[in-house]
């Protein structure tokens, strides 16, 4: 116990401090969940769509960050940075252990300094695909809606 004492006041003296949720900071390119406001996986990069949709919307993200990892893809990271540089949004090249190239890993990830706690960060969450009226639950089919099915039974 007394050792352990010793140990936090030397290190905190030498201003070595314990890092905060260091799983989450590896998963978030040395950010925290609660200021993620969109996420891309290394696999979603290689999507064409979800790469159009991020650079689509970057409009969206003005009052943020954006912190990229070094590993992506050549031509997306400078379609990001040219993004960036038109819109005049910060950006972080990550090139550290947090800058992994699994597929499940981080590439793009848009924070905010301070907690936006947002329940869905992921790109296809945060930007879901538009579905036409026909593929929408609901809508008539040709048999007609419950009153046409009630008051029309017996005719054929």
């Amino acid at each position: 116990m007394a050792e352990d004492l010793n140990k936090r006041v030397s290190n905190a003296a030498q201003g070595v401090t314990p890092q905060t949720k260091p799983d989450e900071r590896r998963r978030f390119l040395g950010s925290l969940r609660e200021r993620v406001f969109v996420r891309m996986s290394n696999s979603e990069v290689q999507n064409p769509k979800l790469r159009k949709l991020f650079l689509d919307n970057f409009s969206n993200y003005l009052n943020y960050e954006v912190l990229i990892n070094g590993n992506i893809d050549d031509a997306f990271l400078n379609q990001i940075e040219a993004s960036c540089g038109k819109y005049d949004i910060a950006f972080t090249l990550i090139n550290n252990e947090t800058a992994r190239t699994g597929l499940d890993e981080t590439a793009v990830v848009v924070v905010s300094k301070t907690a936006i706690n947002r329940l869905r960060i992921e790109i296809s969450q945060v930007y879901p695909p538009e579905i036409s009226k026909e593929a929408l639950p609901g809508t008539k089919t040709a048999k007609g809606g419950f009153w046409h099915r009630l008051f029309h039974r017996y005719r054929q």
